[in-house]
């Protein structure tokens, strides 16, 4: 066995209602991508599927239960670490239980939903050019 770790995955949600995806603004002292809007999910623990963590992820930080979600897409960000950059899967939800997404842990500092204009136009995206591909694809 290598000394190498695991490439980080993580799960990651593009909310779509009535045309519009939420958007998450990362809390002030997160270590990477800081004050910056970024879409919601988070890491895949051991023994979880990418679709599992993102159930879990979407409870622990907005309050909602998926349904019906899609794999969309990918992006390795080589941006965080060259060496071992992370991968953050993409999944499409379009309906959920719980009612409207809400602040439940200390991650965001704020949720708001935009176009994709709004979205696009956004000077501190956490990935600006991939999430801005990612969002044109997902809101075509």
């Amino acid at each position: 066995m290598s000394g190498r770790q695991k490439t980080a995955e993580y799960a990651c949600a593009i909310i779509i209602k009535d045309g519009k995806t939420l958007l998450g603004r990362r809390a002030h002292f997160r270590a990477a991508y800081p004050n910056c809007w970024d879409f919601i999910g988070g890491k895949i623990e051991a023994g979880e599927t990418a679709e599992q963590a993102l159930i879990r992820e979407l409870g622990e930080e907005i309050a909602i239960i998926p349904k019906n979600t899609r794999y969309f897409d990918k992006i390795v960000d080589v941006e965080a670490r060259a060496d071992q950059p992370p991968t953050y899967n993409f999944f499409t939800v379009r309906e959920w239980d719980g009612g409207a997404p809400i602040i439940n842990n200390h991650e965001h500092s704020h949720l708001e939903w935009f176009t994709h204009q709004q979205a696009c136009d956004l000077s501190n995206l956490a990935l600006p050019e991939a999430y801005r591909n990612l969002l044109s694809a997902a809101l075509a």
